[in-house]
């Protein structure tokens, strides 16, 4: 291509791409460049705040597959690969292949939830492959044939990333305790949540290893917060609203902790789409929006928690040990149908790891394949 397909600008530069001419600002193109990232340790080595001027360039270039930048104040040209320059134009950010475009689901998605070993998580890319994937696109996976030792949990969490703090400590188990400090840990139904909204950044996701169960009663539910969302900004878009743009204080607190945060009910990216919920009615704290918000708020609020309620949200089934339900606590609302605990025993282990964490596993094991 020629100089003169490039109209070089003051603060930036029109490049000719696959799609067309798209602009691209002059100090992008500079931190965008190949030299600006260390190879051995893949971090950012320049700093643009150290230009002594805004920069700008003398003149522009193809070669290969870079754009060659000759900047008017640097001795070196730069080079920024084009595959980089078409993904901006195209979606606005560069290529990532844990993107993947989620996959809403309702009642009937059991048949079709994803199952992997925990051998196949542990030992392969396959495995790790297809549990985080299924983490990204829907929210949830089981994963099988977990070994009985005390080791499992961890090892398996270990796999996918760091085990995460919570207030709970690193592990946590769900059983009838004689002094509970969660409703989690009684015989009595627990209802649709998400779990520590309480604390400023609540656990990613989420790990539930059935070690036993032999009670009657106590089905685990769990429901797509992202389809319950959609649903309600389809039948009611004000609702939808007033719960995506307003925080609501949520706590966690007993004899040790006393956590206090404000989140949203649902969670929306830039563009506007649903990219999560928040939800937790027993540790919900008194509402401190404006009252007479409230007369608007508490309706859509009460309207959401009754729609997730709905069968034709809520999938169930029966926690079975040597399972592992895996779920993303920022989507997936769960809770358990009451049991008779002196029926038999029921316990589950549980811990948490972080979701950016499970997107780099996905992203490394793919890299694998």
């Amino acid at each position: 291509m020629t100089q003169t397909q490039f109209d070089l600008r003051e603060t930036g530069a029109v490049i000719p791409l696959s799609n067309g001419p798209k602009y691209f600002n002059y100090f992008w193109l500079r931190d965008a460049s190949t030299s600006s990232i260390d190879p051995q340790t893949r971090e950012r080595i320049f700093d643009v705040s150290q230009l002594s001027d805004a920069p700008r360039a003398r003149s522009l270039s193809f070669r290969d597959d870079m754009l060659v930048i000759d900047w008017e104040a640097e001795d070196s040209p730069s080079e920024v690969p084009l595959g980089l320059l078409e993904d901006i134009a195209t979606t606005g950010r560069p290529a990532d292949v844990a993107a993947l475009p989620r996959r809403i689901w309702y009642s009937d998605h059991l048949p079709r939830i994803h199952r992997v070993s925990q051998a196949d998580v542990i030992n392969t890319a396959v495995g790790r492959a297809a549990l985080t994937g299924a983490l990204i696109q829907d929210g949830i996976a089981i994963v099988t044939d977990m070994d009985p030792s005390e080791d499992s949990l961890p090892n398996l969490v270990e796999a996918i990333g760091p085990v995460t703090p919570s207030g709970e400590g690193l592990f946590f188990n769900v059983r009838v305790e004689i002094n509970p400090t969660n409703l989690a840990f009684t015989a009595g139904p627990l209802e649709m949540h998400t779990d520590l909204p309480g604390e400023e950044a609540a656990p990613g996701v989420q790990f539930l290893h059935c070690i036993e169960n032999t009670v009657d009663g106590g089905a685990s539910l769990f429901v797509d917060g992202i389809a319950v969302a959609m649903a309600l900004k389809t039948e009611d878009p004000e609702a939808f609203d007033l719960l995506a743009r307003h925080e609501i204080p949520f706590f966690y607190r007993h004899d040790t902790i006393d956590y206090l945060s404000h989140q949203k009910v649902i969670k929306t990216d830039q563009e506007g789409n649903v990219t999560g919920v928040t939800i937790s009615q027993h540790l919900q704290d008194n509402m401190d929006l404006p009252q007479e918000l409230l007369d608007t708020y508490y309706p859509a609020f009460i309207k959401f928690i009754r729609m997730m309620q709905m069968d034709r949200f809520v999938m169930k089934f029966r926690s079975e040990a040597g399972n592992c339900v895996v779920f993303d606590n920022h989507r997936i609302v769960h809770g358990r149908e009451g049991y008779v605990a002196e029926s038999g025993s029921r316990h589950l282990r549980g811990c948490y790891t972080d979701r950016a964490a499970m997107r780099s596993t996905y992203r490394i094991a793919m890299r694998n394949l």
